[in-house]
């Protein structure tokens, strides 16, 4: 009797059950909220510089790079990967770290040097507009060799805008009195351009394994730098910059030298064995 009716209970409680509301989990909108924030925070740094609050301004730009390294590895994490989360992403670093930047030097210096200081600015925000449609049409791509995974092509946007700002930072440290300049910013606006769309290799770090026993030096590293980000933010930000364009000249040689290795391998895996007859007599 008791086998008799529960089938029915189960169907009275299949009933009684809640009906499932449709959408997606709040999981796969964690990474567009990181990335609407980004976007936020680069549109708060103009806003700085219209009321001349330069660093403030500055930090803002800091603040959008942070939120644009957290979203790709948050989305990726929770499996909330999108092609709209990939157009949100893009969208965001040309405003960001394209635009935003680029108003930032004008206001702050490429003013005074008239219609030529403009044009070193539309320059610069073109490059990088240019630079984010060849990473986008990247994306995906199946032909390319390992090691190329571990390089970009030209430096990515966030550190684009990190290094175009690097004389407004070393003037909090330094003084105006030479990185106000509009010559030294038009050095900089033009030098990074050109290394947005060019084709030399830099470092992704996205892949980077850190060996077992460079783990704890490493917490070291990164906790020391963090105390000289408190004690001296603005030195320390223009060392960081004027270390990664000097690692540009390693990234080259180390892309090369891993092509040259991947082109020994390709040869030698090509040659019949020396044991083997050739098939020609």
């Amino acid at each position: 009797m008791f086998a008799a009716r529960q089938p029915g209970r189960r169907k009275r409680a299949h009933r009684l059950r809640p009906p499932r509301i449709p959408g997606l989990s709040i999981n796969r909108l964690i990474p567009n909220i990181l990335t609407l924030l980004a976007l936020c925070a680069g549109l708060t740094s103009i806003r700085f510089g219209l009321n001349e609050q330069w660093p403030q301004a500055v930090t803002s730009i800091l603040l959008a790079g942070i939120l644009d390294g957290l979203d790709g590895r948050v989305a990726r994490l929770l499996q909330g990967t999108s092609k709209f989360g990939a157009e949100l992403d893009s969208l965001s670093d040309f405003v960001s770290f394209g635009v935003a930047p680029a108003i930032l030097l004008y206001l702050w210096t490429m003013q005074t040097a008239g219609g030529l200081g403009w044009a070193i600015v539309l320059l610069y925000i073109v490059c990088c507009g240019l630079r984010l449609a060849r990473f986008n049409t990247m994306i995906g791509q199946a032909d390319l060799p390992p090691y190329a995974y571990n390089f970009f092509t030209g430096i990515p946007a966030p550190a684009a805008a990190g290094l175009v700002m690097v004389p407004m930072v070393a003037s909090f440290e330094f003084g105006p009195a030479l990185f106000a300049r509009p010559s030294v910013a038009t050095v900089f606006l033009a030098g990074v351009s050109f290394l947005m769309v060019s084709t030399i290799p830099t470092f992704s770090f996205k892949k980077v394994r850190v060996p077992n026993a460079w783990v704890l030096p490493m917490l070291i590293v990164v906790g020391a730098l963090a105390a000289f980000l408190v004690t001296e933010p603005w030195l320390t930000l223009t060392v960081i910059g004027m270390g990664y364009l000097g690692l540009i000249p390693l990234s080259i040689r180390a892309f090369h030298r891993l092509k040259r290795e991947a082109e020994k391998v390709a040869e030698a895996a090509a040659e019949p064995p020396e044991d083997q007859p050739s098939p020609n007599p």
